[in-house]
Protein backbone atom coordinates (compact mmCIF):
# COMPACT_ATOMS: atom_id res chain seq x y z
CA UNK A 1 0.00 0.00 0.00
CA UNK A 2 2.87 2.36 0.84
CA UNK A 3 4.41 1.91 -2.63
CA UNK A 4 1.01 2.46 -4.24
CA UNK A 5 0.48 5.72 -2.34
CA UNK A 6 3.96 6.90 -3.31
CA UNK A 7 3.28 6.05 -6.93
CA UNK A 8 -0.03 7.94 -6.83
CA UNK A 9 1.75 10.96 -5.35
CA UNK A 10 4.33 10.84 -8.13
CA UNK A 11 1.58 10.73 -10.75
CA UNK A 12 -0.10 13.76 -9.22
CA UNK A 13 2.82 15.82 -10.53
CA UNK A 14 2.31 14.58 -14.07
CA UNK A 15 -0.21 17.20 -15.31
CA UNK A 16 2.16 20.06 -14.60
CA UNK A 17 5.09 18.36 -16.31
CA UNK A 18 2.98 17.32 -19.29
CA UNK A 19 1.41 20.79 -19.60
CA UNK A 20 4.77 22.52 -19.73
CA UNK A 21 5.88 20.08 -22.44
CA UNK A 22 2.68 20.62 -24.42
CA UNK A 23 3.07 24.41 -24.33
CA UNK A 24 6.48 23.96 -25.89
CA UNK A 25 4.99 21.77 -28.61
CA UNK A 26 2.38 24.35 -29.54
CA UNK A 27 5.17 26.68 -30.58
CA UNK A 28 6.29 24.20 -33.27
CA UNK A 29 4.62 24.61 -36.64
CA UNK A 30 4.55 22.37 -39.71
CA UNK A 31 2.99 22.81 -43.13
CA UNK A 32 0.29 20.44 -44.30
CA UNK A 33 1.78 17.74 -46.43
CA UNK A 34 0.99 15.24 -49.13
CA UNK A 35 -0.06 11.86 -47.80
CA UNK A 36 0.67 8.38 -49.11
CA UNK A 37 -1.67 6.86 -46.55
CA UNK A 38 -4.76 6.49 -48.73
CA UNK A 39 -3.31 4.53 -51.66
CA UNK A 40 -1.04 2.55 -49.31
CA UNK A 41 -3.75 1.35 -46.93
CA UNK A 42 -6.26 0.57 -49.66
CA UNK A 43 -3.91 -1.96 -51.25
CA UNK A 44 -2.29 -3.88 -48.39
CA UNK A 45 -3.92 -5.74 -45.50
CA UNK A 46 -3.29 -4.56 -41.93
CA UNK A 47 -0.52 -7.04 -41.18
CA UNK A 48 1.36 -6.23 -44.39
CA UNK A 49 1.33 -2.46 -43.97
CA UNK A 50 4.48 -2.26 -41.89
CA UNK A 51 6.48 -3.18 -44.97
CA UNK A 52 4.17 -2.48 -47.91
CA UNK A 53 4.20 1.13 -48.99
CA UNK A 54 3.71 1.48 -52.74
CA UNK A 55 4.22 4.73 -54.61
CA UNK A 56 1.31 5.98 -56.67
CA UNK A 57 1.33 8.64 -59.34
CA UNK A 58 -1.78 9.98 -57.62
CA UNK A 59 -0.24 9.99 -54.13
CA UNK A 60 0.17 13.75 -54.07
CA UNK A 61 -3.12 14.91 -55.41
CA UNK A 62 -3.20 18.70 -55.70
CA UNK A 63 -5.99 18.98 -53.15
CA UNK A 64 -3.90 17.25 -50.47
CA UNK A 65 -1.02 19.73 -50.58
CA UNK A 66 -0.88 22.84 -48.46
CA UNK A 67 0.35 26.20 -49.63
CA UNK A 68 3.95 26.21 -50.79
CA UNK A 69 3.81 22.62 -51.92
CA UNK A 70 4.92 23.61 -55.39
CA UNK A 71 3.86 22.37 -58.77
CA UNK A 72 3.15 18.68 -59.13
CA UNK A 73 5.58 16.97 -61.48
CA UNK A 74 4.02 14.74 -64.06
CA UNK A 75 6.21 11.68 -63.45
CA UNK A 76 7.42 11.80 -59.81
CA UNK A 77 4.82 11.07 -57.16
CA UNK A 78 6.29 13.38 -54.53
CA UNK A 79 5.77 17.10 -54.00
CA UNK A 80 8.83 19.15 -54.90
CA UNK A 81 8.82 21.24 -51.72
CA UNK A 82 11.29 19.89 -49.15
CA UNK A 83 8.90 20.77 -46.32
CA UNK A 84 5.94 19.05 -47.98
CA UNK A 85 7.33 15.86 -49.50
CA UNK A 86 6.51 12.62 -47.65
CA UNK A 87 10.16 11.55 -47.36
CA UNK A 88 13.37 13.54 -46.98
CA UNK A 89 14.92 12.26 -50.22
CA UNK A 90 11.75 12.52 -52.27
CA UNK A 91 11.69 10.33 -55.34
CA UNK A 92 15.41 9.49 -55.19
CA UNK A 93 15.87 11.30 -58.54
CA UNK A 94 13.15 9.10 -60.04
CA UNK A 95 14.52 5.81 -58.72
CA UNK A 96 11.76 5.29 -56.17
CA UNK A 97 9.05 5.53 -58.82
CA UNK A 98 11.03 3.26 -61.16
CA UNK A 99 11.47 0.63 -58.44
CA UNK A 100 7.78 0.81 -57.51
CA UNK A 101 6.70 0.29 -61.10
CA UNK A 102 8.97 -2.77 -61.14
CA UNK A 103 7.35 -4.12 -57.96
CA UNK A 104 9.86 -2.97 -55.32
CA UNK A 105 8.86 -0.47 -52.62
CA UNK A 106 11.09 0.80 -49.82
CA UNK A 107 10.68 2.53 -46.49
CA UNK A 108 13.99 3.63 -44.94
CA UNK A 109 14.11 5.43 -41.58
CA UNK A 110 16.38 6.30 -38.68
CA UNK A 111 15.13 6.88 -35.13
CA UNK A 112 17.16 8.43 -32.32
CA UNK A 113 16.43 8.33 -28.59
CA UNK A 114 17.69 10.33 -25.63
CA UNK A 115 16.18 9.25 -22.30
CA UNK A 116 17.11 9.76 -18.68
CA UNK A 117 16.02 8.43 -15.31
CA UNK A 118 15.59 11.70 -13.40
CA UNK A 119 14.25 10.16 -10.21
CA UNK A 120 14.24 6.73 -8.57
CA UNK A 121 15.16 3.59 -10.47
CA UNK A 122 18.46 1.73 -10.19
CA UNK A 123 20.58 4.48 -11.76
CA UNK A 124 19.78 8.14 -12.27
CA UNK A 125 21.46 8.62 -15.61
CA UNK A 126 20.77 9.48 -19.24
CA UNK A 127 21.40 7.36 -22.33
CA UNK A 128 21.53 7.91 -26.08
CA UNK A 129 20.76 5.22 -28.63
CA UNK A 130 19.24 4.73 -32.02
CA UNK A 131 18.01 2.33 -34.66
CA UNK A 132 17.70 2.16 -38.43
CA UNK A 133 14.99 0.26 -40.29
CA UNK A 134 14.86 -0.79 -43.92
CA UNK A 135 11.52 -2.20 -45.05
CA UNK A 136 11.06 -3.59 -48.55
CA UNK A 137 8.10 -5.24 -50.24
CA UNK A 138 8.15 -7.07 -53.53
CA UNK A 139 4.93 -7.16 -55.56
CA UNK A 140 5.27 -10.47 -57.38
CA UNK A 141 2.98 -9.55 -60.27
CA UNK A 142 4.79 -6.29 -61.04
CA UNK A 143 8.17 -8.01 -60.61
CA UNK A 144 7.29 -10.53 -63.35
CA UNK A 145 6.43 -13.45 -61.05
CA UNK A 146 2.74 -14.11 -60.42
CA UNK A 147 -0.38 -12.38 -59.15
CA UNK A 148 -1.08 -12.25 -55.42
CA UNK A 149 2.53 -12.85 -54.36
CA UNK A 150 4.16 -10.40 -51.93
CA UNK A 151 7.50 -10.66 -50.14
CA UNK A 152 8.11 -8.44 -47.10
CA UNK A 153 11.67 -7.90 -45.86
CA UNK A 154 12.73 -6.13 -42.65
CA UNK A 155 16.36 -5.26 -41.95
CA UNK A 156 17.27 -3.33 -38.83
CA UNK A 157 20.22 -1.97 -36.87
CA UNK A 158 20.43 -1.02 -33.21
CA UNK A 159 23.26 0.96 -31.59
CA UNK A 160 24.12 3.08 -28.56
CA UNK A 161 22.71 2.67 -25.07
CA UNK A 162 19.27 2.63 -23.44
CA UNK A 163 17.74 3.04 -19.98
CA UNK A 164 16.21 -0.44 -20.02
CA UNK A 165 18.46 -1.70 -17.20
CA UNK A 166 18.40 1.59 -15.24
CA UNK A 167 14.71 1.67 -14.29
CA UNK A 168 14.59 -1.59 -12.32
CA UNK A 169 11.44 -2.56 -14.25
CA UNK A 170 10.42 -5.95 -15.58
CA UNK A 171 9.14 -4.65 -18.94
CA UNK A 172 11.53 -2.59 -21.12
CA UNK A 173 10.77 1.12 -20.90
CA UNK A 174 12.00 1.52 -24.49
CA UNK A 175 11.04 -1.56 -26.47
CA UNK A 176 12.40 -0.25 -29.78
CA UNK A 177 15.94 -0.29 -28.35
CA UNK A 178 15.49 -3.91 -27.25
CA UNK A 179 15.24 -4.98 -30.92
CA UNK A 180 16.90 -7.07 -32.24
CA UNK A 181 18.91 -7.28 -29.00
CA UNK A 182 19.01 -4.93 -26.02
CA UNK A 183 22.72 -4.07 -25.92
CA UNK A 184 25.58 -3.25 -28.25
CA UNK A 185 25.68 -2.50 -31.94
CA UNK A 186 24.00 -5.09 -34.11
CA UNK A 187 22.42 -5.37 -37.55
CA UNK A 188 20.08 -8.16 -38.56
CA UNK A 189 17.66 -9.35 -41.19
CA UNK A 190 14.74 -10.07 -38.87
CA UNK A 191 11.99 -10.72 -41.40
CA UNK A 192 11.68 -12.36 -44.82
CA UNK A 193 7.96 -13.08 -45.11
CA UNK A 194 6.47 -14.64 -48.23
CA UNK A 195 2.72 -14.01 -48.65
CA UNK A 196 0.32 -15.38 -51.22
CA UNK A 197 -3.27 -14.20 -51.65
CA UNK A 198 -5.49 -17.18 -52.40
CA UNK A 199 -8.41 -14.79 -52.88
CA UNK A 200 -9.49 -11.37 -51.66
CA UNK A 201 -10.57 -13.07 -48.45
CA UNK A 202 -7.64 -15.38 -47.69
CA UNK A 203 -3.87 -15.07 -47.40
CA UNK A 204 -1.21 -17.67 -46.56
CA UNK A 205 2.32 -16.79 -45.44
CA UNK A 206 5.61 -18.42 -44.43
CA UNK A 207 9.25 -17.56 -43.86
CA UNK A 208 11.35 -15.90 -41.21
CA UNK A 209 8.73 -13.77 -39.50
CA UNK A 210 9.27 -10.55 -37.57
CA UNK A 211 6.26 -11.24 -35.37
CA UNK A 212 6.23 -7.80 -33.74
CA UNK A 213 5.64 -6.24 -37.17
CA UNK A 214 2.22 -7.92 -37.10
CA UNK A 215 1.20 -6.56 -33.67
CA UNK A 216 -1.10 -3.71 -34.63
CA UNK A 217 -3.69 -2.34 -32.25
CA UNK A 218 -5.23 0.87 -33.62
CA UNK A 219 -4.72 4.09 -31.64
CA UNK A 220 -1.64 2.82 -29.75
CA UNK A 221 0.96 4.17 -32.14
CA UNK A 222 1.08 2.03 -35.29
CA UNK A 223 4.50 0.50 -34.80
CA UNK A 224 7.64 0.47 -32.71
CA UNK A 225 8.87 3.99 -33.51
CA UNK A 226 5.78 6.22 -33.75
CA UNK A 227 3.71 5.92 -30.59
CA UNK A 228 4.27 4.64 -27.06
CA UNK A 229 7.75 3.49 -26.03
CA UNK A 230 6.98 1.29 -23.01
CA UNK A 231 6.43 -2.41 -23.68
CA UNK A 232 3.28 -2.44 -21.54
CA UNK A 233 1.55 -0.03 -23.94
CA UNK A 234 2.80 -1.60 -27.18
CA UNK A 235 1.91 -5.28 -26.79
CA UNK A 236 0.09 -7.52 -24.32
CA UNK A 237 3.03 -8.94 -22.32
CA UNK A 238 1.23 -12.13 -21.32
CA UNK A 239 2.63 -13.47 -24.62
CA UNK A 240 6.29 -12.88 -23.68
CA UNK A 241 6.92 -16.55 -22.94
CA UNK A 242 5.19 -18.12 -25.95
CA UNK A 243 5.86 -15.62 -28.79
CA UNK A 244 9.43 -14.86 -29.91
CA UNK A 245 10.41 -11.68 -31.75
CA UNK A 246 11.91 -13.09 -34.95
CA UNK A 247 11.65 -16.73 -35.97
CA UNK A 248 10.50 -19.18 -38.63
CA UNK A 249 6.80 -19.77 -39.04
CA UNK A 250 3.82 -20.23 -41.33
CA UNK A 251 0.09 -19.57 -41.23
CA UNK A 252 -2.97 -18.08 -42.85
CA UNK A 253 -5.35 -15.16 -42.37
CA UNK A 254 -8.98 -14.64 -43.29
CA UNK A 255 -9.76 -11.12 -44.49
CA UNK A 256 -12.76 -8.84 -44.53
CA UNK A 257 -12.40 -5.77 -46.75
CA UNK A 258 -8.63 -6.39 -46.77
CA UNK A 259 -8.47 -6.38 -42.97
CA UNK A 260 -7.58 -9.61 -41.10
CA UNK A 261 -10.42 -10.89 -38.93
CA UNK A 262 -8.96 -14.33 -38.12
CA UNK A 263 -5.45 -15.73 -38.29
CA UNK A 264 -3.66 -18.90 -37.21
CA UNK A 265 0.09 -19.47 -37.31
CA UNK A 266 2.74 -21.91 -36.06
CA UNK A 267 6.17 -20.57 -35.06
CA UNK A 268 9.48 -21.96 -33.93
CA UNK A 269 9.96 -21.16 -30.23
CA UNK A 270 13.58 -20.06 -30.72
CA UNK A 271 14.15 -16.31 -31.03
CA UNK A 272 16.70 -15.98 -33.87
CA UNK A 273 16.81 -12.35 -35.05
CA UNK A 274 20.60 -12.26 -35.54
CA UNK A 275 21.12 -15.81 -36.86
CA UNK A 276 19.64 -17.89 -39.64
CA UNK A 277 17.87 -20.14 -37.12
CA UNK A 278 17.93 -23.12 -39.46
CA UNK A 279 20.20 -25.21 -37.23
CA UNK A 280 17.86 -24.86 -34.20
CA UNK A 281 14.46 -24.82 -35.87
CA UNK A 282 11.81 -26.57 -33.75
CA UNK A 283 14.41 -28.16 -31.43
CA UNK A 284 12.44 -26.71 -28.51
CA UNK A 285 8.94 -27.31 -29.78
CA UNK A 286 6.51 -24.93 -31.47
CA UNK A 287 4.19 -22.05 -30.60
CA UNK A 288 0.66 -21.76 -31.95
CA UNK A 289 -0.81 -18.25 -32.17
CA UNK A 290 -4.43 -17.54 -33.07
CA UNK A 291 -6.15 -14.18 -33.33
CA UNK A 292 -9.71 -12.95 -33.88
CA UNK A 293 -10.14 -9.24 -34.54
CA UNK A 294 -13.64 -8.02 -35.38
CA UNK A 295 -14.41 -4.50 -36.65
CA UNK A 296 -17.26 -2.81 -34.77
CA UNK A 297 -19.29 0.39 -34.98
CA UNK A 298 -20.57 2.24 -31.96
CA UNK A 299 -22.61 5.38 -32.65
CA UNK A 300 -21.35 5.19 -36.25
CA UNK A 301 -17.72 5.35 -35.08
CA UNK A 302 -15.18 2.58 -35.83
CA UNK A 303 -13.61 0.23 -33.32
CA UNK A 304 -12.36 -3.32 -32.83
CA UNK A 305 -12.80 -6.21 -30.43
CA UNK A 306 -10.09 -8.85 -30.44
CA UNK A 307 -9.00 -12.12 -28.80
CA UNK A 308 -5.53 -13.69 -28.99
CA UNK A 309 -4.61 -17.15 -27.79
CA UNK A 310 -1.16 -18.73 -27.69
CA UNK A 311 0.20 -22.14 -26.70
CA UNK A 312 3.80 -23.35 -26.74
CA UNK A 313 5.17 -26.87 -26.37
CA UNK A 314 8.64 -25.51 -25.52
CA UNK A 315 10.54 -26.01 -22.29
CA UNK A 316 11.35 -22.83 -20.33
CA UNK A 317 12.18 -21.40 -16.94
CA UNK A 318 10.41 -18.25 -15.74
CA UNK A 319 13.63 -16.30 -16.43
CA UNK A 320 14.23 -17.66 -19.93
CA UNK A 321 15.36 -14.70 -22.06
CA UNK A 322 12.83 -12.75 -24.12
CA UNK A 323 13.15 -9.48 -25.98
CA UNK A 324 9.96 -8.31 -24.23
CA UNK A 325 11.13 -9.30 -20.75
CA UNK A 326 14.17 -7.70 -19.07
CA UNK A 327 14.51 -8.69 -15.38
CA UNK A 328 17.96 -7.08 -15.30
CA UNK A 329 21.01 -7.83 -13.20
CA UNK A 330 20.64 -9.36 -9.76
CA UNK A 331 17.79 -11.73 -10.64
CA UNK A 332 19.81 -14.94 -10.93
CA UNK A 333 17.79 -17.61 -9.12
CA UNK A 334 15.68 -19.70 -11.49
CA UNK A 335 12.93 -22.22 -11.04
CA UNK A 336 13.29 -25.68 -12.61
CA UNK A 337 12.50 -25.90 -16.36
CA UNK A 338 8.89 -26.58 -17.23
CA UNK A 339 7.33 -27.78 -20.47
CA UNK A 340 4.43 -25.90 -22.04
CA UNK A 341 3.06 -22.38 -21.65
CA UNK A 342 -0.14 -20.61 -22.67
CA UNK A 343 -1.70 -17.15 -22.75
CA UNK A 344 -5.04 -15.55 -23.55
CA UNK A 345 -5.48 -11.87 -24.34
CA UNK A 346 -8.30 -9.45 -25.12
CA UNK A 347 -8.04 -6.03 -26.73
CA UNK A 348 -10.40 -3.28 -27.83
CA UNK A 349 -10.24 0.16 -29.37
CA UNK A 350 -13.01 2.66 -29.96
CA UNK A 351 -12.77 5.94 -31.83
CA UNK A 352 -14.46 8.97 -30.30
CA UNK A 353 -13.59 11.28 -33.19
CA UNK A 354 -12.94 10.67 -36.88
CA UNK A 355 -11.90 13.47 -39.21
CA UNK A 356 -14.49 14.02 -41.96
CA UNK A 357 -11.62 14.81 -44.35
CA UNK A 358 -9.53 11.69 -43.56
CA UNK A 359 -11.03 8.65 -41.84
CA UNK A 360 -7.57 7.49 -40.74
CA UNK A 361 -7.17 10.57 -38.57
CA UNK A 362 -8.96 9.74 -35.35
CA UNK A 363 -8.61 9.59 -31.60
CA UNK A 364 -10.24 7.40 -29.00
CA UNK A 365 -9.68 4.88 -26.23
CA UNK A 366 -8.01 1.48 -26.13
CA UNK A 367 -7.62 -1.30 -23.61
CA UNK A 368 -5.97 -4.68 -23.11
CA UNK A 369 -6.49 -7.59 -20.71
CA UNK A 370 -4.53 -10.83 -20.50
CA UNK A 371 -3.80 -13.91 -18.44
CA UNK A 372 -1.11 -16.59 -18.73
CA UNK A 373 0.08 -19.59 -16.75
CA UNK A 374 1.74 -18.89 -13.42
CA UNK A 375 4.91 -20.76 -14.41
CA UNK A 376 6.95 -20.60 -16.63
CA UNK A 377 5.37 -17.30 -17.78
CA UNK A 378 6.84 -14.36 -15.80
CA UNK A 379 3.62 -12.35 -16.33
CA UNK A 380 0.52 -13.99 -14.84
CA UNK A 381 -1.99 -11.28 -15.74
CA UNK A 382 -2.01 -7.83 -17.32
CA UNK A 383 -4.27 -4.84 -17.93
CA UNK A 384 -3.81 -1.53 -19.73
CA UNK A 385 -5.93 1.38 -20.93
CA UNK A 386 -5.44 4.78 -22.45
CA UNK A 387 -6.43 7.45 -24.92
CA UNK A 388 -4.47 8.12 -28.11
CA UNK A 389 -4.67 9.09 -31.74
CA UNK A 390 -4.52 12.19 -33.91
CA UNK A 391 -3.99 15.45 -32.08
CA UNK A 392 -7.28 17.23 -31.24
CA UNK A 393 -5.54 20.58 -31.87
CA UNK A 394 -7.06 21.72 -35.16
CA UNK A 395 -3.87 23.37 -36.42
CA UNK A 396 -1.82 20.23 -35.66
CA UNK A 397 -3.84 17.59 -37.50
CA UNK A 398 -0.71 15.61 -38.43
CA UNK A 399 0.50 15.29 -34.84
CA UNK A 400 -0.39 12.32 -32.64
CA UNK A 401 -0.57 11.88 -28.87
CA UNK A 402 -1.04 9.19 -26.28
CA UNK A 403 -1.60 8.75 -22.54
CA UNK A 404 -1.76 5.26 -21.09
CA UNK A 405 -1.64 3.23 -17.88
CA UNK A 406 -0.69 -0.42 -17.41
CA UNK A 407 -0.55 -2.92 -14.56
CA UNK A 408 1.52 -6.10 -14.69
CA UNK A 409 0.65 -8.97 -12.38
CA UNK A 410 3.98 -10.76 -11.94
CA UNK A 411 3.68 -14.53 -11.62
CA UNK A 412 3.68 -16.04 -8.14
CA UNK A 413 6.42 -18.48 -9.12
CA UNK A 414 8.72 -15.56 -9.96
CA UNK A 415 7.88 -13.72 -6.73
CA UNK A 416 8.69 -16.86 -4.71
CA UNK A 417 12.19 -17.38 -6.15
CA UNK A 418 14.02 -15.42 -3.43
CA UNK A 419 11.48 -13.45 -1.36
CA UNK A 420 14.04 -12.46 1.31
CA UNK A 421 17.09 -11.68 -0.85
CA UNK A 422 15.15 -10.15 -3.74
CA UNK A 423 11.52 -9.34 -2.89
CA UNK A 424 9.43 -8.88 -6.02
CA UNK A 425 5.93 -7.51 -6.54
CA UNK A 426 3.67 -6.33 -9.33
CA UNK A 427 4.55 -3.50 -11.69
CA UNK A 428 2.58 -0.51 -12.95
CA UNK A 429 3.28 2.53 -15.04
CA UNK A 430 2.01 5.60 -16.88
CA UNK A 431 3.30 7.06 -20.14
CA UNK A 432 2.48 10.31 -21.97
CA UNK A 433 3.82 11.37 -25.36
CA UNK A 434 3.16 13.97 -28.04
CA UNK A 435 4.44 13.25 -31.56
CA UNK A 436 5.14 16.50 -33.45
CA UNK A 437 5.11 16.32 -37.26
CA UNK A 438 7.76 18.96 -37.91
CA UNK A 439 7.57 17.87 -41.57
CA UNK A 440 5.99 14.77 -43.10
CA UNK A 441 9.37 13.04 -42.90
CA UNK A 442 10.59 14.39 -39.54
CA UNK A 443 8.84 13.67 -36.23
CA UNK A 444 9.94 14.77 -32.76
CA UNK A 445 8.32 13.09 -29.75
CA UNK A 446 8.77 14.24 -26.13
CA UNK A 447 7.92 11.40 -23.75
CA UNK A 448 7.56 10.98 -19.98
CA UNK A 449 7.06 7.78 -17.99
CA UNK A 450 6.30 7.01 -14.35
CA UNK A 451 7.13 3.41 -13.40
CA UNK A 452 6.54 1.59 -10.13
CA UNK A 453 8.96 -1.35 -10.75
CA UNK A 454 8.51 -4.97 -9.76
CA UNK A 455 11.57 -4.79 -7.49
CA UNK A 456 10.24 -3.90 -4.05
CA UNK A 457 13.51 -2.25 -2.96
CA UNK A 458 13.72 0.06 -6.00
CA UNK A 459 12.04 3.47 -5.82
CA UNK A 460 9.53 4.60 -8.43
CA UNK A 461 11.23 5.72 -11.66
CA UNK A 462 10.56 8.91 -13.57
CA UNK A 463 11.87 8.86 -17.15
CA UNK A 464 12.01 11.86 -19.43
CA UNK A 465 13.09 11.53 -23.03
CA UNK A 466 12.76 12.61 -26.62
CA UNK A 467 12.60 10.63 -29.85
CA UNK A 468 13.46 11.89 -33.31
CA UNK A 469 12.56 10.01 -36.49
CA UNK A 470 13.46 10.78 -40.10
CA UNK A 471 12.09 8.87 -43.09
CA UNK A 472 14.25 8.82 -46.17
Amino acid sequence: MTRTRRFSATLSKAPGIALSGLVGELAVSADEFCSLTAPYESVAPEFCRATYRPVSSNACAESSCGEGCGDIASAPSFCESLMARPTLCGDWFGSRTHFAESGFTFNVSTTQYFQGVVSGGLNQTSRYGGRNDVLMTVDGEKAGLWKGLFIAVHGESRYGESVIQDTGSLLPANLALAFPQSQGTVSALTGVKVMQFQSEDMLVFAGKINIFDDFRQPLTGAGATNGFMNTGLMINPVVVRTVPYSTFGAGFAMLQQMEPVFSLAVFDTNNTPTTSGIDTIFNNGASIVSNVNLPTEWMALPGHQGLTGTYSTGTYTNLSPSVYFQPGTGVVVQSPPKEGSWSLGYNFDQAFYVSPADSKKRWGVFGTLGIADNNPSPVHWFASTGVAGTSPISSRSSDTFGAGYYYTGVSGALKDLAPVLLPLGDEQGVELYYNVAVTPWCHITPDIQFIDPFRERVDESVLVGVRGKIEF
